[in-house]
């Protein structure tokens, strides 16, 4: 049983001792070989039995292993995941990242929106932080912090290794929070640290007043850079040629969210989830 099986059987409440047994261990590894190391962790963090049979049903349109193997994602990392939702992603990074590095869900404040979302984001908050505390072995050592979109501060400057956002984007553009948000990111990320962005890709660039859900590549790569990012990479890891990307319902058409009910409902799981940019982005 390898070390991460080890730790996942304790309940995740090894001794310090045993932890720092781990650090040695992985101290003794060439690169390869840590790399070997990290890449079968993930794959049990992935594969984790508190993950629901739903969930995992969506990795072939999400490529979770894949995606955060390409933004360097490590058991080391500090992480902030802007906007985190029901968790999805959070199901397999908390129990990964937090067994030497953290992991934190960057939620809006309530108090902060406007009156009529309030209650949605309070809602939605509660529900994620349900998630953590029903689970503790598992997610235990996964934190909340909420912020102001209007005024985003995520933490000391310079504190964390990776900020990741799922599919986001857009909504921030339409909003008229993007700059803001990007700025943020790039405020709490160490000199090095890594943006990983993955949002639904429009063909082209959109208006301001877009309510598709799309956005073009260029668009996201502006955002990050006026902030101050360098783009490190590009992948197609999550991108789906089937997309016609014209539906009158934007995104929201295609699945999970099938926005037309049992209206050609076959057709858009065929099609699938939506084609996907993969930026990875760092601060020099």
């Amino acid at each position: 049983m390898n070390a991460y099986s080890w730790i996942l059987a304790a309940g995740f409440l090894a001794s310090g001792q045993a932890m720092a047994d781990a650090h040695k261990h992985d101290n003794a590894m060439s690169p390869a070989e840590m790399q070997a190391h990290h890449n079968e962790m993930l794959a049990e963090a992935v594969s984790g039995a508190w993950r629901s049979d739903a969930n995992k049903a969506r990795d072939r349109y999400r490529h979770p292993q894949e995606t955060l193997g390409f933004f360097g994602i490590t058991p080391h990392s500090k992480v902030i995941e802007i906007w985190p939702g029901g968790g999805w992603y959070a199901e397999i990074l908390v129990p990964y990242v937090t067994q030497h590095g953290s992991y934190a869900g960057a939620v809006n404040d309530p108090a902060s929106v406007a009156e009529r979302q309030r209650e949605y984001y309070a809602k939605q908050n509660q529900g994620l932080r349900d998630k953590f505390s029903g689970n503790a072995e598992v997610f235990g050592k996964a934190s909340v912090l909420t912020f102001n979109p209007a005024q985003p501060v995520l933490g000391a400057p310079g504190s964390m290794d990776t900020v990741l956002t799922f599919r986001n984007v857009h909504n921030w553009r339409m909003a008229k929070q993007a700059e803001g948000m990007f700025a943020a990111f790039f405020a709490v990320l160490k000199p090095g640290g890594v943006l990983g962005v993955v949002e639904h890709r429009a063909a082209q660039d959109v208006g301001d007043d877009d309510k598709s859900g799309y956005v073009s590549e260029a668009q996201v790569i502006a955002l990050a850079e006026a902030a101050g990012f360098r783009l490190e990479g590009k992948s197609e890891i999550n991108a789906n040629a089937n997309d016609t990307k014209n539906y009158a319902g934007g995104v929201w058409t295609l699945p999970p969210t099938l926005r037309e009910g049992d209206k050609d409902r076959e057709k858009y799981l065929a099609i699938g989830e939506s084609d996907r940019m993969t930026l990875k982005f760092v601060k020099p």
